[in-house]
């Protein structure tokens, strides 16, 4: 069974943008996954299709209802789906390299765009919604978090990538940032290409690059560094 992403949105016509080309558009035309975009306001009920109210105690902006999104969810996924259905929010748990591959391997995903000031909480908690955050900032909506994470996800899918093994050295695959690249010329505008890269000596080059990817690391990411460190002495 081939990977099949359900997007609830207000805005359908978002997708599946840039999905629809390079890796992951060429595997939707291959079959290697699916995607699938509902408009939540095909579930409203009254003739203005309302999809969101004022929140309850006050406040600016406006709340996707608790009605709506719930039978937008039941109608994307029916009871025995047995994909995880994802909220798309702020406050979500930060979403990771390792929260990627979890899913490339699962069945797919439902995932709900959140808008406005967000999505009442009743329904999150009714329907089992796993919140997923993309990074500490605030967008329009969810949609352009759904893009980010289904890209993340479908470049792991099996046949998606022609080469498996560069996907294996990329940054956070081993915890570390990756290395620095080089290609020819050999010599631009002065810089040359570390000498290393060229000598033949693969047990060198991966050393090479072992080192760089820590110093990046340690510089960059002291987060990553430290958790790189715990793993490394085999602690939680």
């Amino acid at each position: 069974m081939s990977f099949r992403a359900t997007v609830l949105t207000l805005f359908p016509e978002m997708f599946p943008g840039p999905l629809g080309v390079s890796l992951a558009g060429r595997a939707l035309e291959a079959g290697l996954w699916s995607l699938e975009a509902r408009n939540i306001r095909d579930s409203a009920t009254d003739r203005h299709r309302s999809v969101d109210d004022t929140p309850a105690g006050g406040g600016p902006g406006m709340v996707l209802r608790a009605d709506v999104v719930a039978a937008a969810i039941d109608a994307a996924a029916p009871d025995g789906d047995p994909r995880p259905r994802l909220l798309m929010s702020p406050r979500g748990k930060p979403f990771d390299q390792a929260r990627a591959r979890e899913l490339a391997q699962g069945p797919g995903a439902v995932i709900l765009c959140g808008r406005f000031e967000g999505v009442d909480q009743r329904v999150i908690e009714a329907r089992s919604l796993e919140e997923v955050s993309i990074g500490d900032y605030i967008l329009s909506g969810g949609e352009i978090a759904a893009l980010t994470m289904l890209d993340a996800v479908v470049r792991l899918l099996p046949g998606v990538m022609g080469n498996a093994e560069s996907g294996e050295t990329e940054s956070f695959e081993t915890g570390l940032l990756e290395h620095p690249h080089y290609t020819r010329p050999q010599e631009w505008e002065g810089r040359a290409i570390p000498e290393v890269l060229t000598s033949g000596d693969h047990g060198r080059i991966a050393r090479w690059r072992q080192e760089r990817s820590e110093e990046l690391t340690r510089a960059r990411r002291p987060d990553l560094w430290r958790r790189h460190g715990d793993t490394e002495r085999g602690e939680d």
